[in-house]
């Protein structure tokens, strides 16, 4: 086990620098950089020249090394990660890019990992229902949800939620995590509650494919053991039918579940992102949207290695609940 883990961190060490440089580059890729985004508003907010806007982007070019070779720019900013523990400064936000994220992540990857629990939770539950009940009208039910849960955009029903919230609920306030009330209160109950009222649209948006996904994987898996002989060997000594399920069917039907839980919460904030650009909570989603349309390269190059991390942390993390799920699996 103890060298499997060493081998696991070493090797992702590798693949996050691989990682790292794609993402770099590819968000180098459209024409131009922050100086020109920068030129841009200098003369339609600013009121500046065209001389004077050129001037102020070639200063900001120099100050921050945007002249230099692309392979130069990405030395220098995963060596400031690796070395010093600095991922960048923003030009946006005239600050350093690790405060930034500190301060938005706890709130994404709470989002997420709630959203992540229920997509599990209930997914797998009715997955384990609807199997037991095949071809059934819940059955059928489930199997058009699904459908539509895997079909329907999450932007898309983003802006239901928020026309029907604002609109028709009167909602106010839909693009913070509190009430002016909560904003700066201690923590309580009530601004539990308010939390909860602010971010439960996106949880769940970013949650309704998960749940749907959870619940086919689910059905399809318990339906093959269910067909297995060592299944109908325990039926035939006359163990009760929920005995079966519970011990011997169920925990077989997990493993491609558990394996998958290595991409889900990436593919929760893939979620968590289309829903808070639209609600515009104060997550990294809005932040990293903004940097990708101002060629923030710093913060875009961060976040992205950020959901790699996360990618990678999870895969671990499955892999090793599988090892514990199942004997069967030797880390020698």
């Amino acid at each position: 086990m103890l060298r499997f883990i060493v081998n696991r961190l070493a090797s992702s060490i590798f693949i996050l620098l691989i990682i790292a440089a794609v993402a770099f580059f590819i968000i180098q890729l459209p024409p131009g950089d922050f100086a020109d985004v920068y030129k841009r508003e200098l003369i339609a907010l600013g009121g500046q020249s065209e001389e004077e806007a050129e001037e102020a982007a070639n200063e900001l070019r120099d100050r921050y090394g945007l002249r230099d070779p692309l392979p130069i720019q990405y030395i220098n900013w995963i060596s400031g990660i690796v070395l010093r523990g600095e991922f960048g400064f923003s030009f946006s936000y005239r600050t350093d890019v690790g405060e930034l994220i500190a301060q938005r992540l706890p709130r994404t990857i709470g989002i997420a990992l709630a959203a992540h629990a229920i997509s599990s939770l209930v997914g797998i539950a009715l997955g384990i229902y609807v199997a037991n009940r095949q071809y059934s009208l819940s059955d059928n039910v489930a199997a058009t949800f699904a459908f539509l849960a895997t079909s329907i955009p999450r932007f898309t029903l983003a802006l239901i939620f928020l026309y029907l919230l604002v609109f028709q609920f009167g909602q106010e306030h839909v693009s913070s995590m509190f009430s002016p009330q909560f904003r700066h209160a201690p923590w309580s109950i009530p601004k539990a509650i308010d939390l909860i009222q602010h971010v439960w649209p996106v949880i769940f948006i970013a949650g309704f494919g998960g749940v749907a996904r959870n619940m086919r994987v689910m059905r399809g898996n318990l339906l093959d053991v269910l067909n297995q002989q060592y299944v109908t060997t325990a039926r035939s000594k006359g163990l009760h039918e929920q005995r079966v399920m519970n011990r011997h069917a169920v925990p077989n039907a997990l493993h491609p579940i558990i394996a998958y839980q290595g991409t889900a919460l990436p593919y929760m904030l893939q979620g968590e992102l289309e829903a808070a650009v639209v609600f515009g909570l104060p997550t990294i989603a809005p932040m990293f949207y903004e940097a990708l349309l101002k060629q923030d390269i710093y913060i875009s190059g961060s976040i992205m290695l950020m959901y790699g991390i996360l990618l990678i942390l999870g895969n671990f993390i499955a892999d090793l609940l599988l090892g514990i799920l199942d004997p069967r699996i030797s880390y020698s």
